[in-house]
């Protein structure tokens, strides 16, 4: 329940009232229990509509959910276990995500797009013991294997849930994921092989802490350079989802679809996307990859009412030409996340749609959802540049950014401190860093902000040095480390310059070695082999010089501050 603390001003309280509730009576279940529910509920009902594909229905989802959890403990998997998933928005990753669940082990959330070097970090820092991914990532999961505490890859092929028709056919997301058939190794399987074997009966739905119990592993960039785990447990992420409801509370239950173009392995497209659908009792309509034609064409045929993005995501369909020639008409409801969004947008957006478009705030740490503009009121006029109001149930309060312990004002900037049922219970494996986020029960952000009279946020600065590119964190130290890796690189400093569909976009200044000569294009392909590709530099500088502090430390800011002059 939201608490009242006087010494807190709290003004959205008020601000709520006729928008959405402040407080609200959760299910306290886990996540795995809506999905079920509607299995048994409502089994004939679509629960997934594959990116070219039958729909799964909910019966169907289920009974693959409980086959796949007698597949993980027949492997070796047993409560507690850490399980990783690298895949992109297909069913696969749906069935895996609840079945881990339903067993009480723990999801490793991977990026497809990680390198082997990006990989092996977060196997190490998880334990992880399985990891399902792509047949085309195999010789990259083997790779891992030999060198950390993974033991079995489970794989999966795109073309599994797509028409028989399209598979045979090929299609552009087939090649770009090159699909090839499964090698023979040791300790790799096939997923359908193995659906196709597991006996139903066996299924155990286990005894979870809802609580206590960690459910997902959602792994962040931290102002360290570190990528560490956030420990999501079954009730943050429940709890979330039901929070997400009651602030989208005017999209109908059991009306339409959700638009899952946001990746399910981020934590925006896990609660905004999977999790809620399972909240609106609506299937999730999948995207492998984001493209303007294809989700023009989903949003008129599957009547998406629903649809979570990035900026990037939303100004690309309102500048298609062809936006004009769809009927839109069924969104009602359009959040954005991950990268400030221009009220211009939003009032283009709601001229072309009809549909509200609004912009939230949230973290790995939160579930991710704390902050959204309502939606839908008649109260609600767009406040240029707010990220909204808090979710049900959730504190915040502006601190001084030197001393965490005094309290500002409203209308003052200062770190945005959170509490909530979102909030993670802590890093995984990082006392240290834990004791240092989460002080006396407050999530201490470091994003800068401040609260308007009436409970609005802004925010002013994320956290320090932090580079988001397209909605992705990007740590400028993991960068500069593979920048310092090349031999003619001398000194290196990364940081993030304004970029009109990214919101931010990678920049690197690098000193090079006497004598030494290199290019622009040479240092970003240097990069491509060790880096995702949302982190390899997009702009590269050569200086004779780097601005450093007293001490001797690269100023990042003045870096930043002399080229946005230009």
């Amino acid at each position: 329940m939201t608490e009242v603390q006087e010494d807190i001003p709290m003004p959205w309280l008020k601000t709520s009232e006729g928008i959405r509730a402040i407080h609200l009576n959760y299910e306290h279940v886990s996540p795995f229990e809506f999905v079920k529910r509607r299995g048994e509920q409502t089994p004939k009902d679509p629960a997934i509509i594959p990116f070219k594909g039958n729909p799964v229905s909910c019966g169907e989802l289920l009974t693959s959910i409980k086959k796949f959890q007698v597949v993980l403990k027949e492997l070796g998997i047993v409560k507690g276990d850490r399980v990783a998933i690298m895949l992109p928005n297909t069913p696969h990753y749906v069935i895996a995500h609840y079945a881990i669940l339903s067993m009480g082990a723990i999801v490793v959330q991977a990026n497809p797009l990680y390198t082997e070097r990006e990989l092996k970090h977060q196997m190490d820092d998880s334990g992880s013991k399985l990891i399902i991914t792509l047949t085309s990532f195999q010789e990259k999961a083997n790779i891992v294997m030999k060198e950390t505490a993974l033991e079995k890859v489970v794989l999966c092929n795109i073309g599994d849930y797509m028409k028989t028709i399209i598979h045979f056919l090929g299609s552009k997301i087939l090649k770009k994921f090159e699909d090839p058939k499964m090698k023979t190794l040791d300790n790799n399987f096939n997923f359908i092989d193995l659906m196709n074997k597991a006996d139903i009966s066996k299924f155990e739905e286990a005894q979870v802490d809802i609580e206590n119990d960690v459910a997902i592993l959602q792994y962040t960039g931290g102002t360290t350079g570190v990528s560490k785990g956030a420990m999501l447990t079954h009730k943050n992420v429940s709890y979330n989802a039901q929070q997400s409801r009651e602030i989208f509370r005017t999209v109908p239950e059991g009306q339409g679809s959700v638009l899952t173009a946001l990746p399910m392995f981020h934590s925006f497209g896990l609660t905004a996307c999977m999790n809620i659908s399972f909240q609106l009792k609506v299937p999730m309509v999948l995207m492998i990859r984001f493209n303007v034609p294809d989700a023009l064409k989903l949003i008129e045929s599957q009547k998406i009412t629903f649809f979570p993005g990035v900026p990037t995501m939303l100004i690309a369909m309102l500048h298609s030409p062809d936006v004009k020639k769809f009927d839109l008409s069924s969104l009602i409801a359009v959040i954005s996340g991950g990268a400030p969004l221009p009220i211009q947008v939003a009032r283009e957006f709601k001229q072309i749609t009809g549909g509200d478009l609004v912009e939230g705030y949230g973290l790995s740490e939160t579930s991710p959802v704390v902050f959204a503009n309502p939606i839908g009121s008649d109260k609600f006029t767009l406040r240029e540049g707010s990220v909204g109001i808090p979710a049900p149930d959730t504190i915040c309060k502006i601190t001084d950014s030197e001393d965490p312990k005094k309290n500002l004002p409203l209308g003052e900037v200062g770190e945005i401190c959170l509490k909530g049922p979102q909030v993670m219970r802590g890093y995984w494996n990082r006392e240290e860093e834990t004791a240092k986020t989460l002080i006396d029960g407050w999530l201490h952000t470091g994003d800068i902000g401040r609260l308007d009279e009436d409970g609005y946020l802004y925010i002013v600065d994320r956290k320090k040095d932090l580079i988001i590119v397209s909605g992705f964190n990007v740590v400028p130290r993991e960068v500069e480390e593979v920048l310092y890796e090349n031999p003619k690189v001398l000194e290196a400093a990364v940081a993030g310059l304004p970029h009109e569909e990214k919101g931010e976009m990678v920049t690197a200044w690098i000193v090079l070695k006497t004598g030494e000569t290199s290019s622009k294009e040479e240092i970003r392909e240097y990069c491509k082999e060790k880096l995702a590709p949302y982190k390899v530099p997009r702009e590269v500088y050569f200086k004779d010089e780097l601005p450093k502090s007293m001490i001797g430390k690269v100023l990042r800011r003045k870096l930043v501050e002399e080229y946005t002059k230009k």
